[in-house]
């Protein structure tokens, strides 16, 4: 099949519909954007459907495009995703991007769940507590990242060198890493991709792709992730990201 085949059939896979030919506004822009991502990107490497709605909508809640944002939210939702899966997803983002944009994404894919019938809120997902939200933290970062974060920010005045390492810890692996509804494999991969996406973040992206490998990726699936993401952050964005982790892609097995 040529690429508009393939736009066709991949349409019909994600959202249950057909490619834009002649309707809107702006059908020759459509037919680009449809063509390249639906007829080309999406048949490139070894992800699934699912997967990759789900790197998807990452980059859409690190972009804030909450429109499209709610599309894929019900694509994802169409390929197999559970509601609990995408709203992983979307909390897992807040460390990084911040409260408030995550905010807008949860409103965002609620107002999909709600439209779908899924009751919310859905089930919780907590596994820690307030006292050992510190402690089961560092047993899921340590064995995959060790304490660099607490070594490289040791230069601190004691009170924040202190606390640097340690919120980051209790936040980022306490209170998301620890939650149920993702493996920690697909936690990796999708925060390596959310680094990517939100520029400027290269010593990160090295340091999540080496993450990512470590929790079971393989290094094709980080090229497959990272290249899916593209035509959502852009090819300035992918092509830094490729930069940054060329050592780990150039690495002996």
């Amino acid at each position: 099949m040529d690429r508009v085949e393939l736009c066709r059939e991949k349409m019909e896979e994600l959202f249950g519909g057909k490619p834009v030919t002649t309707e809107g506004n702006d059908p020759e822009f459509m037919r680009i954007l449809q063509r390249f991502i639906f007829g080309e990107v999406c048949y490139l490497g070894s992800l699934d459907n699912k997967m990759r709605e789900l790197i998807t909508i990452t980059v859409l809640a690190v972009n804030q495009t909450l429109p499209q944002l709610a599309s894929h939210t019900a694509a994802c939702l169409h390929v197999g995703a559970t509601p609990i899966e995408i709203r992983e997803v979307i909390y897992q983002c807040a460390p990084f991007i911040g409260f408030p944009k995550t905010l807008n994404a949860i409103a965002t894919i609620d107002q999909v769940f709600e439209q779908q019938g899924i009751s919310l809120p859905l089930e919780s997902q907590e596994t820690v507590t307030e006292e050992t939200r510190l402690e089961e933290g560092r047993k899921l970062q340590e064995p995959i990242y060790g304490t660099e974060i607490a070594d490289k920010y040791a230069y601190l005045p004691k009170e924040y060198a202190e606390a640097v390492p340690r919120l980051l810890t209790e936040l980022g692996f306490g209170d998301f890493m620890s939650r149920s509804g993702l493996d920690n494999k697909t936690r990796e991969l999708l925060i390596l991709v959310l680094l990517a996406a939100l520029g400027g973040a290269d010593l990160q992206v090295y340091s999540h792709a080496i993450g990512a490998i470590r929790a079971g990726n393989a290094k094709e699936e980080v090229l497959c992730a990272l290249l899916h993401g593209m035509p959502y952050m852009g090819f300035p964005r992918f092509l830094n990201a490729l930069n940054a982790i060329k050592p780990v892609l150039e690495e002996e097995e």
